[in-house]
């Protein structure tokens, strides 16, 4: 009987088998039996199996169909097999030198194990170092034989079959074979893991395999996804019947699971028909099987994990579409392109600053809009001297005012401006190419008060987490800001851990919240015709925040049954988050698309009132003092998943509704607009309308531009002394 059966299927791989084979039979160690396994005589493997067989009587192939799959390959060389020891071998990889005679000087010093268990590297078709995934795994095992117990996280789902030698008596005593199917590999090592009794490791490279220039068949997209769940059932089945150690159940639950959150973490792998369903079956798997005493590990495994056992697919949607976020974030994200831009850019540095150039940016070139605007406008009035230029990206370059000098991000002319401006000022960041540059002074208007985590504080919160990057980065353009802005001291601490720096924090309110008291009755009027607003009806704002697990932008309600209900007097002006907007309209009849109206603010001058979730625009809408209404319909999906630093359904703007016949009626009964909605509404806003009081704009104009000093400043003015802006309809107002 031969020490080691090394069993090689061939589908499909026919091109490289001759370098698979003949990497055994060079092998220095020689008492072995090699099994080809062809799809049948005339296959264009067996002709290669063949003529190694012909020439060396080691060599001694069998077929088996192509239907049969791999599983079915491999175990039919398994029963040709004669040796004490089985290995497998995929086609297209190869033997390392010295591979046999390696596990055979180990099992001599383990003695006869069930699974002796090695390294492999997997080697890069086209370019790259070959890497060794298994070693880390293998250095934490014991250096002699071990039982299963005294190494848990060592099992056969983390490990591939081929590099992997198996007693062979030991498969035929417990009947062990691979499954039928698809992820064949982990319904096999799953059951080798149940079964063996004593184990062994190699630290040293048995194969080396090959890494498929267009990735593995398994990772293809298809509804063969499915099977995974079948192998992990069948696994965790055979599991509770042996009665597995708690520590051996939970190694293998949790490794089955990270393969299997795997795939429902990809949404390219499954269709899109049965994402849904693959998410509810593997949830009912892990309430099913989840062994007693089981505690999730930590970070964005995690919170997968968990979000798996509540059956939460919504949530977990999110973490699906975090990456997808942060790539489209840095697409927007300019920076100097190619080395005639970099050259000329790095010469712009070298000039000195131009001590009466501001440059405004404002949601990544999105427009003229927000704080820079606002800021942008006063500085006109109060300080004309200092040029200012707005960066704008090209195919919103139409939209700014006429009068507004402006210039396309990535253009020369930006670059330029970017090196030579002394004053920068964003709403968000710019690109992560700006030099900050001695002298020059960059304000950070912020846009919004922060209900939800940001900044640092979103490192525990995987969905965001990976959409944010890397906040060393994010700590780097931090640096940057030497001003601050904040509307209230809520916003001051958060800021002050959300993003710690060194940069000055100005309490003087946000400017784009100027308009909510300086606006007039002829303002409001003239925004609600622009709007379409018809004359006498109530205009309700519905403005939802952004949900990280939605490829496209979903309403959350329907919109024309809230107007049916809510009374004949009602049009909703949608407003999508600024993500959303492509320049497509929404609305209809009733529903009016507010989504690509360039100035957010004059959208909430229009409104008599505001149905949001969780969107920053309550806070800068209640300066407006109008009703409020928050819908909640899954608030502790976004708290689990986006992280928040209050709890607002404890201290709400307004009423919570958290269903669609909750919203209608707080509308169709009036009470959004009675004395209870107003009381709540007052305590927000003395606590959130803090220095929002018309002259924030002013403020930062004369503190940064004109270099007044702090005592200078105008101080804010009580909330009971300002006045907002004039309401429509009279009868919303407290």
């Amino acid at each position: 009987m031969p020490r080691f059966s090394i069993i090689v299927p061939s589908h499909g791989v026919a091109g490289r088998l001759s370098l698979a084979l003949d990497s055994v039979l060079a092998q220095s160690f020689g008492d072995l039996e090699l099994i080809p396994v062809c799809d049948g005589p005339g296959a264009p493997a067996a002709s290669l199996a063949a003529a190694r067989a012909a020439r060396d009587p080691r060599v001694r192939p069998v077929h088996s169909p192509p239907s049969a799959g791999l599983s079915g390959a491999r175990n039919t060389g398994l029963r040709a097999a004669t040796g004490a020891y089985v290995l497998f071998l995929d086609g297209d990889d190869t033997l390392a030198p010295g591979a046999l005679a390696a596990l055979a000087a180990r099992l001599a010093e383990t003695g006869d194990v069930d699974v002796l268990y090695a390294e492999h590297e997997r080697v890069p078709w086209w370019e790259g170092e070959p890497v060794n995934p298994a070693a880390p795994l293998l250095a934490r095992a014991p250096r002699s034989a071990f039982a299963p117990a005294e190494a848990p996280a060592v099992t056969g789902v983390q490990l591939p079959a081929w590099g992997t030698a198996y007693r062979r008596a030991f498969l035929t005593e417990h009947h062990l074979a691979f499954p039928e199917g698809h992820f064949t590999d982990t319904g096999f090592g799953g059951l080798v893991t149940l079964h063996a009794e004593r184990i062994a490791v190699l630290r040293h490279v048995v194969v080396r395999h090959l890494v498929r220039r267009q990735g593995s068949r398994l990772n293809a997209p298809g509804g063969h996804h499915t099977e995974l769940l079948d192998r992990t059932e069948l696994v965790l089945a055979r599991a509770a019947e042996r009665g597995l150690a708690p520590e051996r159940a939970a190694a293998l639950f949790g490794q089955l699971f990270t393969a299997v959150l795997k795939t429902a973490a990809h949404p390219s792998r499954l269709p899109s028909g049965l994402r849904r369903s693959y998410f509810r079956r593997a949830s009912r798997l892990y309430r099913r099987h989840r062994p007693a005493g089981y505690r999730p590990p930590g970070g964005k495994q995690g919170v997968q994990q968990r979000l798996l056992a509540t059956g939460a697919y919504g949530a977990f949607l999110a973490l699906r579409g975090a990456q997808h976020r942060a790539a489209a974030l840095a697409e927007r994200t300019p920076r100097p392109r190619g080395l005639r831009t970099r050259l000329y850019y790095r010469l712009q540095l070298r000039r000195p600053l131009d001590p009466e150039l501001a440059v405004y940016c404002a949601y990544w070139g999105r427009g003229y809009a927000c704080s820079p605007a606002a800021i942008h406008a006063r500085a006109a009035e109060l300080a004309p001297h200092v040029r200012s230029v707005f960066l704008v990206e090209a195919d919103q370059a139409h939209t700014v005012p006429a009068g507004v000098d402006h210039a396309v991000l990535g253009s020369r002319r930006a670059w330029r401006l970017l090196a030579r401006a002394k004053y920068l000022v964003n709403n968000a960041n710019f690109a992560e190419g700006v030099v900050k540059r001695p002298g020059s002074v960059h304000v950070q208007t912020q846009h919004g008060t922060p209900l939800k985590k940001m900044g640092v504080d979103q490192s525990t919160y995987p969905v965001v987490a990976a959409a944010t990057g890397s906040f060393t980065k994010l700590l780097g353009r931090v640096d940057r800001w030497d001003y601050n802005l904040s509307s209230n001291s809520h916003s001051t601490q958060m800021w002050e851990r959300a993003f710690p720096g060194s940069y000055e924090q100005l309490e003087y309110g946000y400017p784009r919240n100027d308009v909510f008291y300086t606006a007039t009755a002829d303002d409001v009027a003239r925004a609600r015709r622009a709007l379409g607003v018809p004359e006498g009806k109530v205009a309700v704002l519905y403005a939802p925040t952004h949900r990280d697990h939605h490829t496209g932008f979903e309403t959350g309600l329907d919109l024309e049954a809230f107007c049916a209900a809510a009374g004949e007097d009602v049009v909703v002006l949608l407003r999508a988050h600024y993500f959303y907007d492509g320049g497509g309209a929404r609305g209809s009849g009733r529903i009016i698309d507010v989504t690509g109206h360039r100035s957010a603010e004059e959208v909430c001058l229009a409104a008599d009132a505001l149905v949001t979730d969780y969107s920053s625009i309550m806070f800068d809408y209640a300066n407006l003092d109008r009703p409020i209404v928050v819908y909640a319909d899954d608030w502790d999906v976004y708290t689990e998943t986006r992280g928040v630093y209050f709890d607002l359904m404890a201290a709400p703007p307004g009423p919570v509704a958290r269903t669609p016949e909750e919203l209608a009626r707080v509308f169709a009964d009036g009470s959004y607009a009675g004395p209870a909605s107003a009381e709540l509404r007052a305590a927000f806003r003395a606590r959130f309308c803090q220095f929002d009081d018309g002259r924030a704009a002013e403020r930062v104009v004369r503190r940064v531009l004109l270099g007044e000093p702090p005592e200078a400043i105008a101080p804010v003015r009580p909330l009971t002394e300002r006045v907002p802006a004039p309401a429509a309809a009279p009868l919303v107002r407290s």
